[in-house]
């Protein structure tokens, strides 16, 4: 870049743009706890307040990944393209448009074409295939809400197994809609929309997601995983509502309703982290060299 002055102007101008007009310039109104209006990242950081914290370390992550590729964008050969200018184009609709129908989330949806794109167009297309996956991971940034009602299934999937596995081990409780009771009424907690899933759900999506990126080279392999990420949070929730149950059980209903209640996602991520690994290493059991060879020699 220091050889072509004009590249780095051009890069330097984008950079700028895309800070101004995601940073400073106010579009949006905040949120329910928050006056005024602000730009659309100021709306994001109000929105990823909840369930869906995790956001705010898409971006970071995004720059981690491209800087773990780094040395193969050093290596590929730069060639900028025009067709990357279909990408910025896409991304500048999605922005004027969450700006003419005040929907913030199609202004943030622009990010990843918007940058995509400009790598397309600057240094072609070796460079935008490795950067693609980070581009397309900070979709994780678009907060989801509406994820959340439409996930109340979860509460009674989960309560109803957790309760089936606590008969199945002897305790005695009873699982009636999105609540476990003790036999005896020594407990009763109630599995709210949060207990439900949803933030170690999308949690474990991203995780998944950063997985398969780096570790498998198959693209049906990584959607098959990616896909079963729904299952390994349901899996690590089910495993950390349930140990609530033996601490309420054999030590306390306080403790297990509040300090442990608090702190049980420390349970959750080994066992959804556990059965993510299983399932990658099912999925990638090459069964062929599993077979033993015929052996056709003379035996005495």
């Amino acid at each position: 870049m220091k050889s072509n002055p004009i590249e780095a102007l051009l890069l330097v101008t984008i950079v700028g743009t895309f800070v101004y007009f995601f940073g400073f310039v106010p579009l949006f109104v905040k949120g329910l706890f928050v006056s005024g209006v602000g730009s659309t990242a100021a709306w994001a950081w109000q929105a990823w307040t909840g369930n869906q914290e995790h956001s705010r370390l898409v971006p970071f992550i995004s720059l981690a990944l491209v800087w773990y590729h780094r040395k193969e964008i050093q290596k590929a050969e730069k060639s900028g393209s025009n067709k990357g200018l279909l990408f910025v184009g896409i991304g500048i609709a999605f922005f004027l448009l969450g700006a003419r129908c005040l929907q913030p989330r199609f202004a943030l949806a622009s990010v990843p074409f918007l940058i995509y794109g400009s790598a397309l167009y600057l240094w072609g297309k070796q460079v935008a295939r490795v950067v693609l996956f980070p581009c397309a991971f900070l979709i994780f940034m678009i907060p989801v809400a509406v994820i959340e009602q439409g996930t109340f299934q979860l509460q009674f999937i989960i309560t109803g197994i957790v309760g089936f596995l606590s008969n199945l081990v002897g305790l005695k409780i009873e699982a009636l809609g999105t609540t476990l009771t003790a036999a005896d009424n020594s407990f009763n907690f109630a599995i709210a929309e949060g207990c439900s899933g949803i933030r170690s759900l999308f949690a474990m999506t991203m995780l998944t997601a950063i997985y398969v990126h780096l570790t498998q080279r198959e693209i049906l392999k990584k959607i098959v995983i990616l896909a079963f990420s729904v299952v390994f949070a349901i899996a690590g929730n089910i495993g950390r509502i349930f140990t609530v149950i033996l601490v309420a059980k054999f030590i306390s209903p306080t403790l297990a309703a509040g300090i442990y209640h608090d702190y049980s996602g420390f349970v959750f991520f080994p066992i959804a982290l556990l059965a993510m690994l299983l399932f990658s290493k099912l999925i990638n059991l090459n069964l062929s060299q599993r077979k033993m060879p015929n052996d056709r020699s003379l035996r005495p």
